[in-house]
């Protein structure tokens, strides 16, 4: 069953086209994850989904409503963690959260149960009464979040959740998201981290320049990767190794990285690897290393985007800065 269902939604920011008529749907209970690299379309795609912004053409339904005409209906069953903090910087964590409650209409008693009960399973008891503008980055998240699922809603929209934080709040935030996954949350992350991706979700939407180009489950797209061999050598700083020649030499394979220091070689066949020694060798290059690499999500970013996994890593690195 269907709980939110996208069709030829398309955005104009006057002659920018931010979103071109994309279709996709996410079923009840999933973790769908929404990856592309930066300025493809993610944050304008949620910001229409919670009612945050206005499309200019197609359609949504969430959880049966419309999520165009009705969207204050549909602000009352979602759950919205934005990729920054909307919380007041005066207030205290345990203040905030009881504000954001009274947004639903919940009971006095109800909304200050529900903070202690948040404070406490997002590890933020002793700074519940801190002002959230002496929180660090982390806290700060935790908090948007904890904020985000005060009335317990049905679907929960994440932009970006992790990115700029440190390793270790990272790592709670995605143990949490699981658990209220878990919990048969239904969960729209969007990411460009790769390996939040694979991690989190079962399913995933890969977006780039406005286009949704493929919906499809993890394990499909891994295991549509994973026929391909793939061998990595270590070699010493002595040369490079020009991908004209190897594929002249061993045709039928495909060269998936070289770099002064490292060579990937892929291919649907079994590969030996004494051919490639010896041809180093003749070369003049020798290998520190040889080992067989399992493909990974990242495999399948490059293959369905063209968008190297080095430059999605070089723009989230500067988004963090």
């Amino acid at each position: 069953m269907s709980i939110i269902e996208v069709t030829n939604l398309s955005k104009r920011f006057g002659d920018i086209e931010a979103v071109k008529g994309i279709s996709f749907s996410v079923e009840k209970g999933e973790f769908f994850g929404f990856l592309g690299p930066n300025g493809a379309g993610k944050t304008t795609t949620i910001n229409m989904l919670t009612g945050l912004a206005r499309p200019t053409s197609g359609r949504i339904i969430i959880s049966g409503e419309d999520g165009v005409k009705n969207i204050k209906k549909i602000q009352e069953f979602i759950g919205i963690v934005p990729d920054e903090s909307n919380l007041y910087d005066e207030l205290s964590g345990f203040e905030n959260l009881i504000f954001c409650a009274s947004l639903y209409g919940m009971g006095r008693r109800e909304r200050e149960k529900r903070a202690r009960e948040l404070l406490a399973w997002f590890g933020l008891d002793d700074a519940g009464k801190r002002p959230f503008k002496a929180y660090s980055k982390g806290m700060k998240r935790k908090l948007t979040i904890a904020a985000g699922i005060i009335h317990e809603p049905e679907i929960l929209f994440l932009d970006e959740p992790t990115t700029g934080i440190d390793v270790k709040s990272a790592r709670q935030i995605r143990e949490l998201l699981k658990t209220l996954n878990d919990r048969g949350t239904t969960i729209f992350l969007t990411t460009h981290y790769i390996e939040e991706a694979e991690r989190l979700c079962r399913w995933l939407g890969f977006i780039v320049d406005g286009k949704v180009i493929k919906v499809s489950r993890v394990d499909d797209l891994l295991r549509e990767v994973q026929q391909e061999k793939i061998i990595e050598f270590t070699i010493e700083k002595t040369g490079a190794v020009l991908k004209s020649s190897l594929l002249e030499k061993f045709p039928g394979i495909t060269i998936k990285k070289v770099s002064d220091d490292n060579v990937r070689i892929g291919s649907h066949g079994k590969i030996e690897l004494m051919p490639f020694i010896k041809f180093f060798d003749a070369q003049g290059i020798k290998i520190s290393e040889a080992r067989i690499i399992r493909p990974s999500l990242e495999e399948v970013f490059v293959k369905i985007t063209g968008i190297e996994v080095e430059k999605l890593k070089a723009e989230n690195e500067g988004k963090k800065k």
